[in-house]
């Protein structure tokens, strides 16, 4: 695993346009910044053998093994006091988690690697995951261009696609609703577009609503759009968390046997930090997995919230001192302490290897790199193998 020096292509902020990464530039925040940086950046690439890969993708299969064996414990032990579930949606999770409703099921393991040790894992974005069509596409595309002959750890977009085609017989309409936040940083807004394009072209009509102009029919019992018309199927870039929190959460269950959620309601159980402690318990040791519990230990840990995003309200400690912290408004949940994994150093660059899986597939690496703590504005550098 080495870093590479690059000269980004000319004109790139045109060329990754064209392939719908429209937020590609982070603009300067602070008086300390004089200018706008990279978001997308290629001036820079990662270099991974082709052994280094197959330890990636073994690694990402076995992590998914692991999450759900720790779901089936979840429910069987009804530890869900611990995740801050709300009792009214846990006979939904485990209704979900049996019959096994249509899903992408897709996600990010988010890992620690230096290329000589085994991946340790992070966390698991499998609810909300974003950084997708930066992996699936636009570095593909990079590396066509400026590496055309050596390879990539990518099949993003072809299993998402494939997922698509395999899902649509099975929704209770061939229209769907995608919704998410306004964010504006707009990448949940290219997240969205990029799997409703998806969707198209596997023949399944899409439409965009903001989540916050679903609407309630209370003589129906049905969430209805703008047009008053009801939503059949939902994709929702828009954490479980947040959806069974809000004044009309509850109205989930009145309408859950009417609708398809995509993402399932139990991908609450594997998205939630309190699942790294869990799979502490079930396998202690394992090499993929770091040590995490639900209180402080040793000298050295990073404190992260339950619920969290962008790494938001986490706090690094190194022999007994704190090196880092971030602000936010996450944490009333509770934490968790894992032990701290120091992340490689090419020259205060620290990458953090998002590997993907689709329904049990290992589907690729995106990397994003910063420094001790990967945030909103850490960098997506693409890689290659050879």
């Amino acid at each position: 695993m080495q870093r590479s020096k690059l000269t980004p292509r000319h004109d790139w902020q045109h060329i990754v346009e064209q392939h719908g990464l429209l937020w590609h530039t982070i603009p300067g925040q602070t008086a300390v910044q004089t200018g706008d940086k990279p978001y997308w950046d290629e001036s820079a690439c990662y270099r991974f053998t082709a052994r280094e890969v197959d330890t990636l993708e073994a690694a990402t299969l076995e992590l998914y093994r692991l999450v759900m064996v720790a779901g089936q414990h979840i429910i069987d032990n009804n530890l869900f006091p611990r995740f801050g579930i709300p009792d009214f949606i846990v006979p939904l999770i485990k209704r979900a988690w049996d019959a096994e409703p249509p899903a992408l099921n897709h996600g990010r393991f988010d890992l620690g690697f230096d290329g000589a040790h085994p991946p340790k894992l992070f966390e698991y974005n499998c609810d909300t995951p974003t950084a997708m069509l930066e992996t699936a596409v636009v570095q593909w595309e990079w590396m066509e261009a400026v590496f055309p002959k050596a390879d990539q750890f990518n099949s993003l977009h072809d299993k998402l696609l494939a997922k698509w085609q395999n899902i649509g017989p099975y929704l209770k309409s061939r229209g769907i609703h995608f919704t998410h936040m306004n964010d504006h940083a707009g990448e949940d807004t290219i997240t969205v577009s990029y799997l409703r394009d998806l969707a198209e072209q596997a023949g399944i009509n899409s439409t965009a609503i903001f989540a916050k102009d679903i609407g309630w029919n209370a003589t129906t019992r049905r969430f209805v759009d703008l047009d008053s018309q009801p939503i059949d199927v939902l994709f929702h870039l828009y954490p479980w968390e947040w959806l069974v929190n809000e004044e009309f959460g509850p109205r989930i269950v009145d309408s859950y046997d009417a609708m398809d959620w995509i993402e399932p309601v139990w991908k609450m159980m594997l998205s939630n930090k309190a699942i790294l402690p869990v799979l502490w318990e079930l396998f202690p040791g394992h090499p993929n997995l770091l040590p995490c519990y639900n209180e402080p230990r040793g000298s050295g840990y990073v404190k992260k919230p339950l619920l969290s995003r962008e790494g938001a309200n986490i706090t690094i400690v190194k022999d007994g001192k704190t090196l880092a912290g971030t602000e936010g408004d996450y944490g009333h949940e509770g934490f968790v302490y894992q032990e701290l994994f120091d992340l490689p150093d090419y020259d205060g660059n620290r990458p953090v290897l998002g590997s993907w899986i689709v329904d049990g597939d290992p589907a690729g690496m995106g990397i994003r790199e910063d420094g001790l703590i990967t945030g909103n504005t850490a960098r997506f550098v693409p890689h290659i193998f050879e």
